[in-house]
């Protein structure tokens, strides 16, 4: 699926380029199209169309009946548009989305297994040097061998 880091711009259209390494993991799996929302930590997520149904199926599990269910699902799914990459493999990134993760013109578009995720570089750099420490701790805590 996806993995890496990859430091890239946003041009002056709010669009950015696919890396190349995506661009095949892309091709190899005919997707065509992907949804762009909302992520956490302020960043943007991005699925390929077939992860996003799947999501949304996970979504339709939780009881409506709880206001936090509510609310994020709201903001997950209001702030969803579906966007397809150019011959140029590019995305335009709407505006709403790119002021809630508070994009400046560097980007770092971050593949997560099954998503990508779109943060302003300097955010990402805080959330990295912040998360690093604590690697191995959290592995110890989630991840059993």
């Amino acid at each position: 699926m996806f993995y890496g880091e990859y430091l890239h711009a946003l041009d002056k259209k709010n669009r950015l380029i696919i890396p190349s390494r995506f661009r095949d993991s892309i091709t190899e799996m005919c997707i065509e199209k992907f949804y762009l929302t909302r992520g956490l930590d302020e960043c943007l997520f991005m699925f390929a169309e077939s992860e996003w149904k799947a999501q949304e199926n996970s979504f339709k599990s939780m009881p409506f009946t709880k206001r936090e269910v509510r609310k994020f699902k709201r903001l997950f799914f209001s702030g969803a548009v579906p966007v397809v990459p150019d011959k140029q493999w590019r995305v335009l990134i709407p505006d709403y989305l790119r002021e809630y993760a508070k994009l400046s013109k560097n980007i770092m578009i971050i593949g997560v297994s099954n998503r990508i995720e779109i943060w302003d570089r300097d955010k990402w750099g805080d959330f990295y040097k912040s998360s690093k420490q604590n690697y191995e701790e959290i592995a110890e805590r989630l991840i059993e061998f």
